[in-house]
């Protein structure tokens, strides 16, 4: 009996997508639940898994433009292939080695004295069985990711990354021209961003920030945070903190045009824009005006660990109100960040360096940091936008005005 495997709907509005990456190959033997494909809309990535045990006969291939509902595999039941066995005991054979690429099969793990074993290491149960497979090293796998939870896309990384170093440097001289198709993402935020430029009236105002109190802060609090939360105290989640009180007296900036109508929510949706393997992706922090510090560093922790592994879901990146980019993370000292339509404003986040600054009229050695606010001027002027800015400075500046929630803390003491 054949099973077929048929796209699934990614969400509301989308009729196609693209097969992005096969993750086993024809007449492999999958068993149910093993992740055999991936698919990209144009807003996510979408992982496909067997329905049941059996050999699997694909029907379709890497790059290829696939409507919903159509079927792009078959898996053949392993209870009518003769030699085949399944179930407790037995073991499943894994991917058949690809010529030209370095093949971990058939390999066993040779375990160095005071090694790791692999029961012993901290990884997903799919992880395991691949490094089993491949016959990694545990230790050389638990030294690439120290500290972390290990998962098939880690696994996958590190087998890749070997392959890589067996081959010739790009640079050869040879004049090679590699080609190959944009994915379906890809595309979309390619339109979306020419888009943007062409129908807001973008605009971007700069700031500088003295970051000395906002890492003091991390740096002190940031173990007894983690022991008390399970999340330390990171700078984007400080930001967003000090966005959300900003939004609150400056709320045109957390407005949008609709038609020939200005919305103002009630509420802050603040989008965190990630580095995904396929793309950038904005998924949403909701209500970030009923959350703490915790609650949005944990929400921010938990959007990272799935950005790495293709797991933002169309639902995590609906909405928003509000966007936070940190091109400081890849070494950026200053840019103008695109509007994530159809909000009117983003702020960019950026590099802290020392930098000599003038404090009571004194030279000192200070972290600065370069923050740039792009807004659409359709909807926010001058006034709204630069005073929004300072707001921000004010309380990154001061974080216990963040805890006050925005108030000045000696006010508040003496009751003025």
């Amino acid at each position: 009996m054949s099973v077929e495997i048929k796209v699934p709907s990614p969400g509301e509005s989308i009729t196609q997508v693209q097969l992005a990456k096969w993750l086993v190959n024809e007449g492999e033997s999958v068993y149910k639940d093993q992740e055999i494909v991936e698919i990209d809309s144009d807003k996510a990535s979408l992982p496909v898994s067997a329905p049941e045990d059996g050999i699997v006969h694909l029907k379709a291939a890497e790059g290829d433009t696939i409507s919903v509902g159509a079927v792009i595999a078959t898996i053949e039941s392993t209870a009518l292939v003769p030699g085949i066995k399944t179930g407790k005991g037995s073991v499943k054979p894994g991917r058949e080695a690809i010529p030209g690429r370095v093949s971990f099969e058939g390999k066993q793990p040779s375990q160095e004295p005071g090694a790791p074993s692999l029961k012993s290491i901290h990884a997903s149960p799919l992880a395991k069985k691949i490094i089993g497979e491949k016959g990694i090293k545990s230790s050389d796998i638990t030294k690439s990711f120290p500290d972390k939870k290990i998962t098939r896309k880690d696994v996958e990384d590190f087998i890749r990354n070997n392959e890589t170093s067996t081959r010739e440097t790009d640079f050869s001289g040879l004049r090679k021209v590699e080609r190959k198709k944009l994915t379906t993402l890809r595309m979309k935020l390619a339109q979306r961003l020419v888009a943007v430029k062409n129908e807001t009236a973008m605009l971007t105002t700069f700031n500088e920030i003295n970051m000395g109190a906002a890492l003091k802060l991390k740096d002190t609090y940031s173990e007894l945070f983690k022991e008390k939360y399970g999340v330390g105290i990171g700078l984007v989640s400080l930001f967003a903190k000090a966005v959300t009180l900003a939004l609150h007296d400056f709320p045109q900036v957390n407005s949008m045009i609709d038609g020939d109508e200005l919305i103002t929510p009630g509420y802050v949706d603040i989008g965190i824009a990630v580095s995904a393997p396929k793309g950038l992706v904005v998924p949403v922090i909701r209500n970030t005006e009923s959350l703490s510090l915790s609650g949005i560093e944990i929400k921010i922790k938990e959007f990272a660990a799935k950005a790495k592994e293709n797991r933002i879901t169309i639902d995590d990146m609906k909405g928003g109100t509000f966007t936070i980019t940190n091109g400081g993370v890849f070494g950026s000292m200053m840019s103008t960040p695109i509007l994530n339509p159809p909000q009117s404003a983003i702020l960019g986040m950026h590099k802290i360096m020392d930098r000599p600054i003038a404090v009571d009229r004194q030279l000192v050695i200070a972290p600065m940091m370069y923050v740039a606010l792009s807004y659409d001027h359709r909807v926010i002027d001058g006034r709204e936008s630069v005073g929004f800015l300072v707001r921000v400075k004010e309380l990154v500046e001061d974080p216990l005005m963040m805890l006050t929630m925005g108030e000045d803390p000696v006010t508040l003491m003496l009751d003025l």
